[in-house]
């Protein structure tokens, strides 16, 4: 039944196949989905889990997060072999703590938004539909995006769309965001457009509608502060893995996939880990066709070495 449903989640799980091959869960493993989303890739381990094992599913979305806890548990995954948590990877240690334990068999880790959070208006992910630009990822926490940008002068905005997005034209696009101060997402997009076609008319449709989604990314990722999670993530991650325990990272930009590749190889040297991914994993022809968000994903892995 689980093999057979996979398809009707709202989200689609990206490179399952890749994930199941580098994450190798057993029978008994203890398995943490750092990012349990959808629950797509949850629904695709668990299976190989049992007998004897179980995995422990987190998030930071509280309003996502109990509708991927009822899916699961209506497909029969109780809480023996499922628990899930409303909590950041970036506290993993004390995650495991409050399950008794000191570290896992395997991890994931898949820095992708999900789809429900890309395709619901009121939460500012996307531009496809209007509404407020906010972007948290916990909407209860922190301060919306349109209130961040209202806070942040022409420089800083240019070295945020460099840093989190690798604007091209982050000078630009940092004018026209201080001059406008968009509140929703429509009129952040629509700033953003049309100012950039006016001012680098050379530019083709699909270069700006690029720069329009750095745009939305660099704003993400400073709302939510991800990459400084990801930062304490890895730093914690040797140790929440047990001796010949395995990670797999699912990133999306570059600036992940920068961090989780130099961190991952630094571990290699310093004999942390046994063996990582020598290049990036990525999605094949046919998912990258049928599913655009596959595009943009990069795969990576690492074994814990044994001493």
């Amino acid at each position: 039944m689980v093999e057979s449903t996979l398809d009707v989640d709202p989200h689609r799980p990206i490179m399952v196949a890749e994930v199941l091959e580098h994450l190798r869960p057993q029978p008994g493993d203890v398995v943490v989905d750092c990012t349990i989303g959808g629950g797509g890739h949850t629904r695709a381990v668990l299976p190989h889990l049992q007998p004897g094992g179980k995995l422990i599913g987190l998030d930071v979305d509280p309003v996502e997060l109990p509708r991927t806890a009822e899916r699961l548990r209506a497909y029969g995954f109780g809480p023996d072999t499922l628990a899930i948590e409303c909590a950041n990877f970036r506290d993993l240690p004390a995650v495991l703590a409050r399950h008794g334990l000191r570290d896992a068999d395997a991890v994931l880790v898949d820095l992708g938004v999900s789809s429900m959070q890309h395709d619901t208006p009121s939460r500012g992910f996307s531009y496809k539909h209007p509404g407020p630009l906010d972007l948290r990822m916990d909407p209860t926490a922190g301060v919306p995006g349109w209130e961040r940008l209202a806070g942040l002068d022409r420089r800083a905005l240019a070295d945020l769309l460099t840093a989190h997005a690798d604007e091209p034209h982050a000078e630009v696009v940092a004018e026209l965001i201080e001059t406008g101060r968009p509140r929703t997402t429509h009129a952040l997009e629509r700033m953003v457009r049309l100012g950039l076609t006016q001012a680098r008319p050379e530019l083709s449709k699909g270069e700006v509608k690029m720069s329009v989604r750095r745009t939305f990314q660099a704003l993400r990722i400073l709302v939510n502060d991800e990459l400084a999670a990801l930062d304490a993530l890895l730093q914690v991650l040797p140790s929440c893995l047990r001796p010949g325990g395995r990670v797999v990272f699912l990133t999306f930009h570059s600036g992940e996939d920068r961090r989780v590749k130099k961190a991952l190889r630094a571990g290699l040297r310093a004999g942390v880990y046994a063996a990582v991914a020598e290049r990036v994993i990525r999605s094949g022809k046919a998912e990258t066709f049928s599913n655009r968000r596959a595009a943009s994903a990069k795969l990576r892995w690492a074994v814990r070495a044994m001493g």
